[in-house]
């Protein structure tokens, strides 16, 4: 954890005070601190991941079900696979600022695990699943529907950025469109990388992120922003 990011701190800002609170912690720990300070290995986040990967699936899946009466199976199953996917999750993340929160080891620490979608979006699940054993789903369903579920349309504009961003300019406006990789900057382990996307010559939006892919994703919301504030609208699940 960084300085002021404690446990008090995040369930302060989440909004929900643990009764076992070893069970937020071995949420925030990742296997790499486990390893270094060679601790039992089930003391890390690994299991709670697993089991609130299962709570945030049913969750969502009753959101969907309700929300969308008449999709069918198949758009349902779409839906909540781009909802709960690990850009998604880390994300989410991201306004919890759970990255600070985490126990890393040495290693992980200096190549910007904290940083990593893969590590927040995990850890985003192991909280889920240690607020579900700690006060059972109806905390975890709050703590899911508020940092999750909220603010979907602008999430699910993040969630498939590039995919929506494509069908506007090819399917409505007509035009051809591109990415370019701008700046790729540190050492191999912890690289960023920074996008930009193009409607023919005129830039829409600059993207940040560990892997090309995110930073093009980064860009193309931008993009989606912009042409918002330009009265375009897009597609609504």
């Amino acid at each position: 954890m960084t300085d002021g990011y404690t446990l008090n701190a995040l369930e302060e800002r989440i909004g929900y005070q643990f009764k076992n609170p070893s069970l937020l912690k071995q949420a925030l720990t990742h296997s790499s601190f486990t390893n270094e300070q060679k601790i039992n290995k089930a003391k890390n986040y690994e299991r709670l991941e697993f089991l609130g990967d299962a709570v945030l699936e049913l969750v969502s899946s009753e959101f969907l079900f309700k929300e969308h009466p008449d999709v069918p199976e198949g758009e349902l199953t779409k839906m909540r696979a781009s909802m709960v996917c690990e850009p998604s999750l880390a994300f989410c993340a991201k306004d919890l600022e759970l990255g600070k929160f985490l126990r890393l080891g040495k290693g992980e620490e200096s190549t910007g695990g904290r940083e990593r979608d893969s590590i927040t979006s995990d850890a985003m699940e192991a909280v889920i699943g240690a607020i579900f054993l700690d006060g059972g789903m109806k905390h975890a369903k709050a703590f899911i529907d508020r940092f999750i579920l909220s603010d979907l349309e602008d999430k699910r504009l993040f969630y498939d950025s590039k995919t929506t961003l494509q069908e506007l300019i090819q399917g409505k406006l007509k035009k051809e469109f591109h990415y370019e990789l701008l700046d790729e900057t540190g050492p191999e382990h912890d690289k960023t990388f920074v996008s930009e996307v193009y409607l023919e010559k005129e830039s829409l939006g600059k993207g940040f992120g560990r892997t090309k892919k995110a930073a093009e994703q980064q860009a193309a919301y931008q993009a989606l922003l912009r042409l918002r504030e330009k009265g375009y609208v897009f597609k609504k699940y």
